[in-house]
């Protein structure tokens, strides 16, 4: 039986991934969506998600790059995991990939949308 979970996800659409200074002293960056899911909820269904969101993102060939943010146990702070990528129309290697497979203990996602070089994806 997997519980379900909020997940806090991040996203930018400049094709990089936020700094990590912007989670820090409890501050998160301002492009937030809560996002309901499972711990078994794949790339490609996250994706869908996020494109019901943000109907820019739905154009065929945007690809779309996810980390995970986690507690450092080392230092005060956080860490960051690269995680996989999906491209909207398009099947790929990190479809299914879950967060479960990635050990996600962390209800902080980030997301690159990336619509600049959709034509050369």
């Amino acid at each position: 039986q997997t519980c379900p979970l909020l997940l806090r996800v991040f996203t930018t659409n400049n094709g990089r991934h936020h700094r990590m200074d912007e989670f820090a002293r409890a501050n998160v960056p301002s492009s937030e969506l809560q996002i309901y899911t499972w711990m078994d909820a794949t790339l490609k269904e996250l994706t869908s998600l996020v494109k019901e969101v943000y109907p820019e993102a739905r154009k065929k060939g945007t690809h779309f790059s996810f980390a995970i943010v986690y507690p450092d146990p080392n230092r005060q702070g956080y860490r960051v995991k690269e995680i996989g990528s999906t491209v909207s129309g398009r099947k790929g290697t990190d479809d299914s990939m879950t967060l479960q497979s990635q050990k996600n203990c962390s209800l902080f996602l980030k997301a690159v949308l990336n619509f600049n070089d959709v034509n050369t994806l």
